[in-house]
């Protein structure tokens, strides 16, 4: 609201987002409803969007049965989103909230340009991209180099509404280092303007364009509902021809002879807005010291800064080939009811396959290294939350930023997650970039860079992280919750500020390198391939690793979590808006060794969140967004969760409370309702009939086949399983685990009233 009041003071879209004012809704009236609809819901004004496997001829039939007398008014007019000032200079603003991280947006406003689309349209819309995405890529390098100046920076021209058009400079920074940030932006953005691109910088991009391209026309024919319904609505909002992956992929060939460096910068020079004295609007926890003047003169200040034609570059090729001999094949077995393949290399390393052409031209792969977050220790306990930030240290031979090029035009990802038993890594790719997916996961794992970059960017996503450890009322609670869950278990408990800047790549090596060179090795490979290649794909780089473990270690002693026992009530304190909290309540349930019982507990929550939702807006007139869950743990022995959350009005937040504690009493006294039980069922039956409709499901079964064969039974098990519940199982289930003493209440408010809520006491 704040952004929109600068950029457009007095526009009527910024009074009316997101649902319009609030004087308006409350009062609301049945005839004024009624007037809404009539003038609005009317055949001119109507757009029907019908996607799937149906008789064209037979379709048509019924909608003009259903559709064919209705009549109405003339579609309204457009509707008045402005005025939008486009003369608009030299202002500059300061927003504190202690919510946002700190960031300068330069802004400018100039008229809105009438644009249609044609065919020669979209080739200068093109060669614009492609110019906006170099210089998008230039800021990403200053944002991964060594003493970045800024976390994150983006440039861009766009239309609002058709009131004006802005092109704007957002710069992300550490707190503090706006002014650092700006210089270094600002620069980027005169220097690319001044003197164009190189004809590196464009091949990159066109590299880019052309794999998209190509991959869309490959994957058209196993396109998702979805994307035919988004397609055709995209294409009604900008006034835009539908095209087929077909014919833009024709056009871009035809168009890429024309695609030069000279080109690309008329082109996008033609549709930006050169900064002249734009606006400056400044977020922020804390204000830059010298105010507003201060930011008007560091804009002047980085507008004079020396700039330089930039060198041609030349792409060198993706250095990791070859890991060792070839892996050999010590056992192949298929799974019949799934038709899976199971496959061990005699280094150890299994690999399960699963050909499907639920969508055409495309591979999902999902790798895991035993340890994980099992390696934390209580006097270790960060032992392993460096791993996210191991791609950003690039690799042995590349930089982080040097395989944006080298990788141009490819579909592959990098990257290292530690996940609760094991290191993981996943991605899409193509049957085409399959072995290169490999070869790139793969020295990650044997040569990761560990360069110097790579720590400051993790550093500076933990300055702004500890800047918002309680900024909102979820943050505040998902910071809180583990340690009040597990009575400060230092595993579990967010750790001091000061733990984490100590971390660096030497460090993470002496914590999980040894996983990385021995730990079991599981993968999967699922999607629309030729199941020879992905094999030999595989034996060329992790089955030609030397020997690692055969299995995923049991680690006992570090399975085990426990649930606070001090119960009752908790306050967590937010410095967010004064108004607002959140209220939990989490109950100790267990582990997901009985499928039924988990499947039991997880209809519950499901039921609990329909009748929370409905206690609280019908019953209540309250319009918060309530949530159960049921968590039940696969890697903690004896260990889950039942929560019900949902937020609320400072002043209610007891009044929420107790509309939990009475829908508790109800599911712990009297059975369900049937049409209950059915409505909750209905979507989760949906969901598991579903699963295997797309590759995350399969990839989902397959990632962890081997190791873990009992997913695969569960998966076929489950339809029946849910059937077969019954009222009195839920209610059972009920009082087992949600007995009305049992549960941890944690009430996360801000200030004043966390001291009310202690006098109260």
């Amino acid at each position: 609201e704040n952004n929109i009041a600068f950029l457009a003071p007095g526009a009527r879209y910024g009074s009316r987002l997101p649902i319009g004012t609030t004087e308006v809704i409350a009062s609301a009236t049945a005839e004024r409803l009624r007037a809404l609809y009539e003038r609005t819901y009317v055949p001119a004004n109507t757009t029907l969007i019908i996607v799937g496997d149906y008789p064209l001829a037979m379709m048509e039939e019924k909608l003009r049965a259903r559709f064919g007398d209705w009549r109405g008014a003339a579609a309204p007019g457009r509707a008045v989103s402005g005025p939008v000032d486009t003369g608009r200079r030299g202002e500059t603003a300061i927003h504190l909230d202690p919510a946002l991280s700190e960031s300068v947006t330069l802004t400018q406003i100039t008229p809105w340009r009438e644009q249609p689309d044609s065919e020669a349209q979209r080739d200068i819309e093109t060669l614009r991209r492609i110019g906006y995405a170099i210089v998008n890529r230039r800021l990403a390098r200053l944002a991964r180099s060594e003493d970045a100046p800024f976390r994150s920076a983006a440039y861009g021209t766009g239309s609002l509404f058709r009131d004006a058009r802005l092109t704007t400079l957002s710069i992300s920074t550490v707190d503090g280092g706006w002014e650092k940030g700006m210089l270094a932006a600002v620069r980027e953005i005169h220097e690319a303007l001044t003197y164009g691109f190189t004809t590196a910088e464009v091949e990159e991009q066109i590299a880019n364009w052309r794999s998209a391209l190509e991959n869309a026309v490959k994957a058209a024919e196993t396109r998702s509902h979805g994307v035919y319904v988004a397609a055709a609505l995209q294409a009604l909002e900008d006034e835009r021809a539908p095209t087929t992956p077909e014919w833009d992929l024709a056009q871009f060939e035809r168009l890429t002879p024309a695609i030069t460096a000279p080109a690309v910068w008329r082109a996008m020079l033609d549709d930006t807005s050169i900064f002249f004295d734009p606006l400056i609007r400044f977020q922020g926890r804390t204000a830059p010291k010298g105010g507003e003047v201060a930011l008007r003169e560091a804009f002047v200040e980085a507008m004079e800064l020396p700039i330089d034609e930039p060198a041609d570059g030349f792409r060198t090729p993706f250095a990791y080939r070859i890991f060792g001999p070839p892996g050999t094949i010590v056992s192949d077995e298929s799974e019949p009811d799934l038709g899976l393949r199971f496959i061990r290399f005699g280094n150890g390393v299994r690999l399960t396959l699963k050909q499907t052409t639920v969508r055409e031209d495309r591979v999902s792969v999902a790798l895991s290294i035993d340890g994980g977050d099992l390696l934390n220790t209580p006097r270790q306990p960060l032992a392993t939350a460096m791993t996210s930030a191991l791609a950003s240290g690039g690799l042995g031979r590349h930089s982080q930023d040097e395989l944006t090029t080298v990788l141009a035009g490819r579909n592959v990802g990098m990257g290292l997650t530690s996940s609760a038993d094991a290191f993981t890594f996943s991605a899409m790719t193509t049957p085409r970039d399959l072995e290169l997916q490999l070869q790139v996961i793969t020295a990650l794992i044997t040569d990761p860079g560990n360069r110097r970059e790579g720590e400051e960017q993790f550093r500076r996503t933990i300055d702004n992280f500890f800047a918002t450890i309680d900024a909102t009322p979820a943050r505040a609670l998902s910071n809180a919750a583990g340690r009040l869950i597990s009575d400060g278990d230092p595993r579990f408990t967010l750790q001091p500020k000061r733990a984490y800047q100590a971390l660096n790549y030497a460090r993470l090596m002496r914590d999980i390198g040894e996983r990385l060179d021995k730990g079991a090795i599981e993968i999967a490979i699922v999607g629309d391939f030729v199941e020879r290649d992905a094999i030999a794909a595989v034996a060329l780089t992790l089955g030609a690793l030397p020997p690692r473990e055969a299995e995923f270690q049991p680690r006992e002693a570090a399975r085990q979590r426990s649930f606070t026992s001090k119960r009752g009530g908790q306050v967590v304190i937010h410095r967010g808006e004064a108004d607002q909290a959140l209220v939990q309540m989490i109950w100790p349930t267990t582990d997901d060794s009985d499928h039924a019982e988990t499947l039991r507990l997880t209809l519950l929550a499901r039921i609990a969140q329909i009748e929370l939702t409905e206690r609280l807006r019908e019953e209540l007139g309250q319009t918060y967004s309530p949530s159960a869950s049921a968590s039940m743990s696969r890697v903690y022995r004896g260990f889950g969760t039942f929560s019900l959350t949902s937020t609320a009005a400072a002043d209610q937040a007891l009044i929420v409370e107790e509309a939990m504690r009475g829908l508790i009493e109800d599911l712990t006294t009297r059975p369900i309702a049937a049409d209950m039980l059915e409505r909750a069922a209905r979507p989760l039956l949906e969901s598991y009939d579903n699963a295997l409709k797309d590759l995350p499901g399969w990839i989902g079964l397959a990632a962890r086949a081997q190791s873990e064969p009992a997913r695969l039974t569960r998966l076929t098990a489950a339809p029946a399983l849910i059937r077969g519940i019954t009222p009195q199982d839920l209610l059972a289930t009920a009082q087992t685990y949600l007995a009305a003493d049992a549960p941890l209440t944690v009430m996360v408010v801000p200030e004043a009233t966390a001291l009310e809520l202690a006098s109260a006491k």
